[in-house]
């Protein structure tokens, strides 16, 4: 199935949750999500057997890998369950989650045994008390990094993300490389981008992927490495004469938009084409009102056949516009 821009569909991220016991100040800052913050009802919430009868009709569509993300996705009560349930469908060559890992060490041992392959950690520091503030909540990144090694006892491939921002952790980039050398974990740096509203985000605070770059080549000797797959956001580098690799997620200065092939779910079942996208899909709404699987899958296949966005690319060019927040789609 292709866009319209000749772009196959390959990945479905599924946002069970859109709550987060992280306050994270470049996603969902305590200022705007606070204690009175209206999150989605239990009923607005798709149901386990909901999101896995999507799955199944997106699999059907040429999906092989899913992302649970959220909000936190360990937020979610029995997600393990899900997990299982995910695992069993047809077509379906991997199932990985972004975490912010704080739950991790209670978990990573259920999710594996029901199928997870992957996981995906969000540190940004290794300082504690720097961590904490970006955290929104004082969780240290001690926290963060026992959750990494539960993951790694559990037998989990893992990913670093590291979102860097001008004034607030550009002197956490070489201290951060260096601790996951020779772990066998990525670490990947992502450029800070304006998802959603309420981060008030600014080009004049991105740390860009050439900015990165400059400084780790002030300690190491690099060279690139031939991404894995079509569609691979992160552009991938190694240090010369080790096996130490790290990624670059660029979105802001090297867009992406040409190869990207990922639908977004949301915790209440609508389907966005894009991490910026004004608006969705719904799909619980006719599910819930009994339409058919062929009915969901000429849904499905409409709003990818129909699908044209390239925000990154033209980012600037249109002027502002709202977008939803990243913490209802996932990352």
């Amino acid at each position: 199935m292709l866009d319209r821009l000749r772009r196959p569909l390959r990945d479905l991220r599924i946002s069970v949750t859109d709550r987060c016991n992280f306050r994270c100040t470049y996603c969902m800052p305590k200022e705007v999500f606070g204690p009175d913050y209206m999150f989605l009802k239990r009923a607005e919430l798709l149901s386990f057997e909901e999101i896995t009868r999507i799955a199944r009709l997106f699999a059907q569509c040429g999906v092989r890998k899913i992302r649970l993300t959220g909000g936190e996705p360990l937020m979610r009560k029995d997600i393990d369950r899900l997990v299982g349930m995910l695992a069993e469908l047809d077509g379906i060559e991997d199932i990985a989650m972004t975490t912010n890992g704080s739950l991790l060490r209670k978990m990573a041992v259920k999710l594996k045994k029901a199928g997870l392959k992957r996981v995906t950690v969000s540190l940004d520091s290794l300082d504690n008390e720097r961590f904490g503030q970006i955290n929104g909540q004082g969780v240290t990144a001690d926290t963060v990094l026992d959750g990494i090694q539960a993951a790694e006892e559990a037998g989990f491939k893992i990913k670093i993300n590291m979102m860097v921002r001008k004034g607030v952790n550009e002197e956490d980039i070489l201290p951060m490389l260096e601790h996951f050398r020779g772990t066998g974990h990525i670490l990947r740096f992502i450029e800070y981008m304006d998802v959603g509203n309420a981060n008030g985000w600014r080009m004049d605070d991105v740390v860009t992927k050439q900015d990165i770059l400059t400084t780790i080549r002030t300690r190491y000797e690099i060279e690139p490495v031939e991404a894995n797959y079509y569609g691979e956001v992160a552009n991938r580098f190694r240090i010369k004469g080790s096996k130490d690799e790290f990624g670059i997620i660029a979105s802001v200065t090297d867009p992406f938009c040409g190869s990207c092939t990922r639908a977004r779910l949301s915790a209440d079942g609508s389907v966005y084409t894009c991490l910026f996208a004004s608006k969705g899909h719904s799909l619980r709404n006719p599910m819930r009102n009994g339409a058919t699987d062929e009915e969901l899958l000429a849904l499905i296949e409409s709003i990818w056949g129909n699908r044209a966005d390239r925000y990154s690319e033209e980012r600037g060019r249109k002027g502002p516009r709202h977008k939803i927040e990243m913490s209802y789609i996932g990352g």
